[in-house]
């Protein structure tokens, strides 16, 4: 781990964690409240983990009753969802995927591809941490996670949100220079890859 990289939670212009945060008030908790009852999905599948998630949303499980719902587009959602494993290319994807939701945004990472490559760790071409190119707020463990472990980290997330733990999205914003630093390492690969598109000769 480096010296600059965020260590979790908020950090100040120095990198230290700021722990004085300002009480919340009754406005913001009930804005929290509602928003963990109301959760618009945006799910990025690259892999087998995807395969969980029908089950998920079926009559057996019923994902909606717990507020949570898929949506088409990034600008509609609240919690990006990666499932499966993610190439050198498709990193570019997520970010920009991730960049166009609405603040506030939760990502939780799928199975442990996004964790550690899972099967394909050795890949040159797979990522091994999500983490490290956008905030993660929580990770879902197995290969693949079942439908129970995904509506555990759902109950978790909720609780985070209401308790207003969940802050990897300003985690992103007052450490975006680190996170830039490490997608500019994937994205400058290859010109194709870059985050701005290549001017044309």
């Amino acid at each position: 781990m480096s010296e600059d990289e965020p260590t979790g939670g908020l950090l100040d212009q120095d990198g230290r964690p700021i722990t004085n945060l300002p009480e919340r008030g009754f406005v913001r908790k009930v804005a929290d409240w509602a928003s963990a009852r109301s959760m618009w999905l945006l799910w990025y599948c690259t892999g087998c983990g995807a395969v969980e998630l029908p089950p998920s949303f079926t009559s057996r499980y019923d994902m909606e009753r717990y507020g949570i719902g898929p949506m088409a587009t990034p600008r509609q959602a609240d919690i990006f969802l990666i499932t499966g494993y993610l190439s050198v290319k498709t990193v570019k994807r997520i970010v920009r995927s991730y960049e166009q939701m609405q603040d506030p945004k939760y990502v939780l990472g799928h199975g442990s591809c996004t964790i550690d490559g899972g099967m394909y760790w050795d890949s040159y071409a797979t990522v091994k941490d999500v983490g490290l190119y956008i905030p993660v707020d929580l990770y879902i463990a197995g290969c693949m996670p079942r439908p129970e472990a995904i509506f555990q980290t759902f109950e978790k997330l909720q609780d985070m949100i209401i308790k207003g733990e969940a802050v990897g999205w300003k985690k992103y914003k007052d450490n975006y220079s680190w996170y830039r630093k490490n997608q500019d390492n994937v994205f400058k690969r290859g010109p194709d890859w870059a985050l701005e598109e290549p001017e044309l000769r």
